[in-house]
Formats: C-alpha cells, structure tokens, sequence
C-alpha cells in the first residue's frame, strides 16, 4: 500500500523567531502595550497592512475575534440581521450571536460560493453581510459589492482561508469595509492561534481597537499608514475613549513574533499551495465520480486544501469512498455526513432556528475536503491522488456487485 503523507504537519517555524522569542523571554516583554512603540505586534500590523494595501490592521486574538469586533465597530443595532452563507465554519454564525446580531443564512451552489439569487432576495431586511470565503472558495465580489452597495450595507470579509487570494487583482479581504483573516495553524501563516482585521476605515479600526482591549491611553500605540500618527486616526481614538467597553481580546508579543518571519514566506507559499492543488485536481478528475469546482474568472485562490464533489454516488458508497481513503492513509471529510461537522448549519443548534436550506444541504452531502499542505513533495501529492482513486475505484466496484 503506498504510504500517504501527513498532512496535519506544519512547516517549521523560520529560526528568526526563535531569535525573537529569546529575546522575549529574556525580557519579559510579552504584553503589546509593555514597550512604548515598536512592540512585536505593532510592527506586524503595519507590515501586514503593508503587505495587503491596507491603511490600518488590528491583530487580536483569532479570526472570530476580528469578525466580532468588526461586527461592533460598525455600530450595528441589538438583533440586527447579519446575512452569511450556509457554507461556513460555527465560528462565524457564532460571533454574529456574540455580537447581539441575528444570523441570517443564504444557499450556497456546488461550487461552494454563494448563490447570489438567493443572496439577494434576502439583502432587503438585513444591515450587515459577512462574506466568508470558505475555503478559499471566493464568491463573486463584483456582484456582492454592487448589491450591497446599493443598499448601504457594509460587507466583512471572512478571509481566514483566503490570505494570498486575490479577486481580479485585488487581495481578498480588502474588498470589503473590513477583512478578517486567521493565523491558526491550519492555515498559510501559522501561530497556533491569532487573528487580525485590516481596513481603510479610521472610524472603525479606532473603535475596534478600543474594544479588542486598549484601555486608558493605549490606543496612542496604534499608528496609521507607514508607522505616521494619523490624524484622522488621533481623532477618532479621540471620539471614542471611554465610550465603548473593553473585551480585552488582543493579540500577544510572543505570538507576534512568530507570525512576523513567515509574512516573507507567504508569496512562495501560495505559489507551492496553488501548484499542489492543481496537480492533485487534475489527477484525481480523472474519475467521472470527481468534481473539483473551476475558480470563478478573476479568481487567483491560495488553497493549501482540496474540496470536490461525489458524483453519482449514493450514501453508502460515498461512505465507502471515505472509509476506504481513510484505511489508506488520507482523511477525507464529507461535510455533511461527518458526525457533528462544525460546518454543516444544521448541527448549529445554538441558534434560535436552523434554517431549510435544501441546496446547501444538498451540496454538504457530496462535497469533500482534504488538507494538501503547500510542503508536500511531488511524491506526496502523487501519493494523495493514487490512494483517492483507488479508494474511488474500490468503493464503485464494491456498489456495482
């Protein structure tokens, strides 16, 4: 049997944060406002900011740390209606629920994106939309801004599976009025966890980092574009002190540190990402029983996972496809047949009602995931594909006796 690679292993953290955690420790310095500038985490958000053409980013604790902030930075209503897809992982519904916002859920197509016809019969009654790029799997920007722009509703981007994409030359999670991003360790830069938001909007990121927790003056710590203390920046800091409550979610220098020495690995790790997933889709599309959704036109995705569709299997042979990938050495998640997926919406018990969305479930239930780390050789990528397409052959061969 040929020996699957693992997948759930990271790439080795570049030495030069070793260096700066010793220098941390030796310190004691692992507070962000400890240092009067220049602390770890400042300097990341300037050169993250930097690296997406943002004017201003805010490094918190996790992804959905930055969605919630960015939920309350925009000042919403208690029970406003916050459209997101059916596609998308619990932390998302989750932080809607944390910020006092009702979710409200759209059908997703087979090829993981929103549907937009759904999509937009149901902008009229809602004051927010969270666009979450599952997977990196990016819907159509183009349209989603037209719609929601048209009805002065602003969009956060949910681009923690999207750092490196880019939407017809612009990076993802720029787009919106606000991009959320992830540093958990399933993800292109990797610090177990992490999370920060980027913006061109002074008056938000000014309250979300009053909020994420800079409590008396530390939002003086907090420049603007290129490290300059920002006017309009200075003002809304200003405008906001004392007035918002503090729930103390920020980001620490030991995780800074080692975010700060893979941000000069991103651009080769998309390429090797990219290149992965196109050699594995291309292998395993070979089987009339495997569907690797085309990105949309204008879509640049920096996959480090593969998804595809089951076509023409029933249940039990598309378990029997999992189990025997599984005894082979790769995992294969079926959304929706896997017990307890946080990504299927109807395990979201938490809210006050599951929707029917019957196209998404639809999806779910044939759509399936697999972790393609962007270090896997040649070989491992060539070994993936082999053990998916005898797993395939074995559960069709075992359905048609």
């Amino acid at each position: 049997m040929q020996q699957a690679p693992d997948v759930h292993q990271a790439e080795p953290i570049p030495a030069a944060a070793r260096e700066a955690i010793e220098a941390l420790l030796q310190s004691g310095d692992l507070f962000r406002y400890t240092a009067p500038e220049n602390a770890p985490v400042a300097l990341l958000e300037r050169e993250f900011a930097d690296l997406l053409g943002s004017r201003y980013a805010l490094a918190v604790s996790s992804c959905s740390a930055a969605l919630f902030l960015s939920l309350k930075a925009l000042g919403l209503p208690r029970d406003a209606r916050v459209l997101i897809p059916g596609f998308t992982f619990a932390a998302v519904p989750s932080s809607v629920i944390h910020a006092d916002c009702v979710p409200v859920l759209c059908e997703v197509g087979d090829n993981y994106r929103i549907d937009l016809a759904d999509f937009a019969a149901r902008l009229d009654d809602v004051q927010a939309v969270i666009i979450s790029h599952m997977r990196g799997h990016t819907s159509d920007m183009d349209a989603i801004m037209t719609l929601c722009d048209a009805r002065g509703i602003p969009v956060i981007e949910d681009a923690a599976h999207s750092l490196g994409t880019t939407w017809n030359g612009r990076n993802i999670g720029t787009i919106g009025r606000v991009g959320c991003f992830s540093f958990q360790s399933y993800k292109m830069i990797n610090a177990g966890e992490g999370g920060i938001l980027v913006t061109d909007d002074a008056d938000l990121v000014a309250r979300a980092v009053i909020m994420s927790g800079a409590y008396e003056h530390n939002w003086k710590k907090h420049k603007g574009p290129r490290g300059e203390n920002s006017a309009d920046l200075a003002e809304a800091f200003g405008r906001w002190q004392n007035k918002l409550p503090l729930y103390n979610l920020r980001l620490n220098n030991l995780s800074a540190a080692v975010i700060r020495p893979q941000i000069p690995e991103l651009a080769r790790r998309v390429r090797d990402g990219r290149a992965g997933h196109d050699h594995v889709a291309a292998r395993i599309a070979v089987s009339p029983h495997i569907e690797v959704p085309a990105p949309l036109p204008g879509e640049v995705r920096a996959p480090d996972s593969i998804q595809f569709n089951l076509v023409g299997l029933d249940e039990p042979a598309i378990r029997a496809f999992a189990a025997a990938a599984e005894r082979r050495g790769v995992k294969v998640q079926v959304f929706g047949l896997s017990t307890d997926n946080a990504r299927a919406f109807w395990n979201w018990q938490f809210l006050a009602q599951v929707p029917d969305l019957p196209q998404t479930r639809a999806m779910l239930m044939k759509a399936c995931d697999v972790r393609l780390p962007v270090h896997l050789t040649a070989a491992q990528l060539d070994a993936v594909a082999d053990i998916l397409l005898a797993a395939m052959d074995e559960a069709t061969q075992a359905a048609a006796a």
